[in-house]
C-alpha cells in the first residue's frame, strides 16, 4: 500500500548537557531531567508523541444512555476533513436529543490525544472540537477501538479517516471483539488525496467484521454529512429497525441502510 505523507520525528536521543565545574554529579543529574522536560514540553507533537493514548476518564455506575464514539484523523494532512468533522459534531447529540450519549476521539501526533467523557451536552462537545489542533503523525485507529470496548454500553464507533498504518491482524481481532460485544464500525472514508483509495478494502475488512460498513466522505458536502451523522445517531439508539422507521425523514438513512446491507 502507498505510503502516507505523514510523519513525526522523534530525536534519537536528548541533547547531551555539558558539565559544569563544581556541580558534580547531582547538579549534572539535575540539570539533565529539567533540559528532558523543557524539551518534551516544547514539542508536542514529537517527543510527547510517543508517551501514550488518552483513554475515557474513568466513571461509576451503568450508563443511563446507548453510546456512541465520533473518531476522527486529524494528523497534519487531514486539516480539512477535521474542519468539516468538527462543524458537525453536535449533529450526533442534536438529533436524538437526551437518548443518546456521544464522546468524542481524536488522533495525531501519533497517538490518541483526546478521548472525552460521554455526553449529551452539545456545548461540552462542541467546545472539546475546538480545541483541537491536526498533528503530524501515523494513524493510531486501534487505541480508539481497544478503548471502546472496555466502555459499557457502546453501540457504534463511527471514524472519520483516510489510510491505514497500523497492524491489520490486530485490526481484524478488535474487529472481531466488537462483533461479538455488538459494537458496529462505521467508516466514512476519505478519498480526495488518490493514495487513500486503496484503504477502503482494508476499512471493509474491519467494517464488515463488526457488521458495520464504509460511506464515502467529502470534507465539501456539509449538508450530506449532517445528514449521514443524524442517521449513524439514531442507528446507534435503535438499530436498523429504527432506521427504517425514520428513513422517510432522515435523507440519510437510505444510504446508510443500503450499505449496511452489503455485508450479508
Amino acid at each position: 500500500m502507498p505510503d502516507k505523507p505523514n510523519f513525526v520525528l522523534v530525536p534519537d536521543e536528548l541533547p547531551a548537557v555539558p558539565s559544569t565545574p563544581g556541580r558534580g554529579i547531582m547538579g549534572s543529574l539535575r540539570s539533565a531531567v529539567t533540559s528532558a522536560l523543557s524539551a518534551a514540553a516544547s514539542a508536542p507533537a514529537t517527543l510527547q508523541a510517543i508517551l501514550g493514548n488518552a483513554e475515557p476518564p474513568a466513571e461509576t455506575g451503568p450508563p443511563a444512555r446507548p453510546r456512541l464514539v465520533f473518531a476522527v484523523d486529524a494528523t497534519a494532512s487531514r486539516e480539512p476533513a477535521w474542519e468539516a468533522a468538527r462543524r458537525a459534531t453536535d449533529t450526533l447529540v442534536k438529533a436524538l436529543p437526551g437518548k443518546l450519549d456521544v464522546a468524542l476521539a481524536v488522533h495525531g501526533g501519533s497517538r490518541v490525544h483526546i478521548f472525552t467523557a460521554f455526553t449529551d451536552d452539545v456545548a461540552t462537545l462542541r467546545d472539546r472540537a475546538a480545541g483541537v489542533v491536526c498533528q503530524a503523525g501515523l494513524t493510531r485507529l486501534l487505541p480508539i477501538l481497544s478503548a471502546s470496548l472496555k466502555r459499557p454500553a457502546v453501540r457504534v464507533v463511527i471514524y472519520i479517516g483516510d489510510v491505514f498504518e497500523e497492524s491489520l491482524a490486530e485490526g481484524r481481532r478488535l474487529a472481531d471483539a466488537m462483533g461479538a460485544k455488538g459494537i458496529k464500525l462505521i467508516v466514512l472514508h476519505d478519498t480526495a488525496d488518490a493514495a487513500a483509495r486503496p484503504y477502503s478494502e482494508v476499512f471493509w475488512d474491519l467494517a464488515r467484521r463488526t457488521g458495520g460498513c464504509v460511506l464515502p466522505f467529502n470534507a465539501n458536502a456539509s449538508d450530506r454529512l449532517r445528514d449521514i451523522l443524524s442517521a449513524v445517531a439514531v442507528y446507534a439508539v435503535g438499530g436498523e429497525e429504527l432506521l427504517e422507521e425514520r428513513r422517510h425523514e432522515l435523507p440519510g438513512a437510505v444510504a446508510l441502510l443500503e450499505n449496511l446491507g452489503r455485508r450479508r
